[in-house]
């Protein structure tokens, strides 16, 4: 998805700056309560919820600077920006969750076979009601911002906070069931789910983050609207050879289009300056290169990426 037309891309950088932030923020307050609750609790669920805060933490930290990196201008180095920070601080966050996951199963798998009673449940209850209220808040902060921004980063960091929501009224039930109940490893239960629940949003994660650092094309409705803005003049023509890829907060695109090869060099270049303002007004954080070929003497180009690739 590209950023909505109108979206200034230095406002739209300074909205993403603003949600890392907010996310870190949300994140150590979710760790410092549920980790003091469970010190006097015990409660398996809400040791799950915590390590999974935990890691939502360092996520949001990584998720912090790379949007920050990633919104630096090209240099020498790095001619086309540096946009890929985002995907490669997605697939930190797959990762992180990996491991939480697979620890919280661990300790789950263990307290199933000797459950344990979860002690000051009433305290546990709360942390958790709190702790889904403010992800909550920070989910919907996080969506007004992914409609004017395509900050995989920020995606990403919201798929963990949304599998929190679910996570913590999982563990919520748990513990209230538990204590309730008195069925001890109902708890336990309660964080295995959890742990599934880590599983199945880091592979959501890693597979957005991998489609960028793999080049993945731009969503076929994108691809036309592309193609429909250049055609919009009918002396450009024949669109082809076009190739998109999203790069963090960026897009790059390159195309062919056939002019009239009676046109001056400077009425060509015009009619290009034109198409490119076009794509502009709808995707303003894209890098744009066109090619025009004479319309009825273009030869096919031939290289690595030949036009019979396409």
């Amino acid at each position: 998805m590209h950023a909505p037309a109108g979206l200034d891309p230095k406002a739209a950088a300074a909205l993403t700056r603003k949600i890392t932030l907010l996310s870190v923020a949300t994140a150590t307050v979710l760790v410092v309560i549920k980790g003091g609750v469970w010190l006097i609790s015990g409660s398996v669920a809400l040791l799950a919820s915590a390590a999974d805060s935990g890691l939502d933490l360092i996520a949001s930290l990584v998720t912090f600077y790379a949007v920050r990196y990633a919104q630096a201008p090209p240099d020498a180095e790095h001619r086309f920006g540096h946009g890929k920070a985002e995907a490669f601080a997605s697939l930190t966050q797959a990762g992180l969750v990996f491991a939480s996951a697979a620890l919280i199963g661990q300790e789950a798998i263990v307290h199933i076979v000797n459950p344990t009673p979860v002690a000051n449940e009433g305290w546990a209850v709360a942390v958790m009601a709190v702790s889904t209220v403010l992800t909550v808040m920070l989910i919907l902060a996080q969506g007004r911002v992914l409609k004017q921004t395509n900050s995989v980063a920020v995606s990403g960091d919201r798929a963990h906070y949304l599998t929190d929501v679910a996570s913590n009224l999982i563990a919520l039930l748990g513990i209230g069931a538990a204590a309730l109940l008195g069925f001890n490893s109902l708890d336990a239960i309660a964080g295995l789910i959890v742990a599934a629940l880590l599983l199945w949003a880091a592979i959501g994660v890693f597979r957005e983050a991998s489609g960028q650092l793999m080049d993945h094309e731009l969503p076929d409705a994108d691809r036309a609207r592309i193609v429909e803005l250049v055609s919009q003049d009918p002396r450009l023509s024949d669109v082809h050879q076009l190739r998109t890829r999203a790069s963090g907060p960026f897009i790059h695109m390159q195309m062919h289009v056939d002019i009239d090869p009676v046109l001056t060099l400077e009425a060509a270049h015009r009619l290009i300056v034109e198409a490119e303002t076009r794509i502009l007004a709808e995707f303003p954080h894209a890098d744009i290169l066109i090619h025009a070929d004479p319309r009825g003497r273009a030869e096919p180009h031939g290289g690595a990426f030949a036009e019979q690739a396409q």
